[in-house]
C-alpha cells in the first residue's frame, strides 16, 4: 500500500535499511546547495537522467511539465518500489489496486514497466516540494497529472530494489 507525505514523517514511518540510501539521497536533494541539490536544480525542461545511488538503487532524476489527466496512464513494476520526491512544483499521483486494472501493454522487463488502462476507481494524492510518496509493485500510479495548471517539477524516483 502507498505511503506519502513530507519525507521526515515518511522516514519515521518507514523502519527498513532497504530505504537507508534512497532517504540519504532525498535529504541531499533537498540541503541546499547539496551536489545533488544543485544537479537537480541545474537540469533543463523535459531531462531524464538515470543517477547511481549505490549497488542497488538508482534516481531517475527528471524536469518536466505536468499534463492533462488524457495523457498520462497507470504504471506499475516488478523489481522496484518507486520511491517519488518533489523538489519543486507539484502534481497529483493517482493510485489503485493493480489487481482491479485491466492490463494496456504487457510488462517490459527491460524498462520494469507495466502499463493499464484507464479507470475511475483510484485515489489522489497531491504532492509538493518535499513530499514523497513509495509505490510498491501492488500500487498502479498514474504520476504527473497537473493539480490546477501546467506547472514546471523537478522530481527524482528512487527505485529501490524488491
Amino acid at each position: 500500500m502507498a505511503i506519502f507525505g513530507k519525507l521526515e514523517l515518511v522516514k519515521q514511518q518507514v523502519k527498513n535499511e532497504k530505504f537507508d540510501a534512497a532517504f540519504k539521497y532525498l535529504e541531499e536533494a533537498l540541503e541546499v546547495g547539496s551536489e545533488v541539490n544543485k544537479r537537480l536544480l541545474a537540469l533543463p525542461l523535459n531531462a531524464f537522467e538515470k543517477e547511481p545511488i549505490d549497488e542497488k538503487n538508482f534516481g531517475l532524476e527528471q524536469v518536466y511539465n505536468t499534463k492533462y489527466r488524457e495523457s498520462c496512464f497507470f504504471e506499475s513494476h516488478r523489481q522496484n518500489i518507486d520511491v517519488q520526491f518533489i523538489l519543486e512544483g507539484e502534481e497529483i499521483i493517482e493510485v489503485v489496486n493493480k489487481e482491479l486494472l485491466e492490463i494496456d501493454m504487457s510488462y517490459s522487463q527491460e524498462m520494469d514497466l507495466l502499463k493499464y488502462k484507464d479507470t475511475k476507481a483510484s485515489s489522489f494524492i497531491r504532492l509538493q516540494k518535499g513530499d514523497v510518496a513509495i509505490f510498491y509493485p501492488d500500487d498502479a500510479h498514474m504520476p504527473c497529472v497537473r493539480v490546477n495548471e501546467l506547472v514546471r517539477v523537478i522530481k527524482t524516483v528512487v527505485k529501490v530494489s524488491v
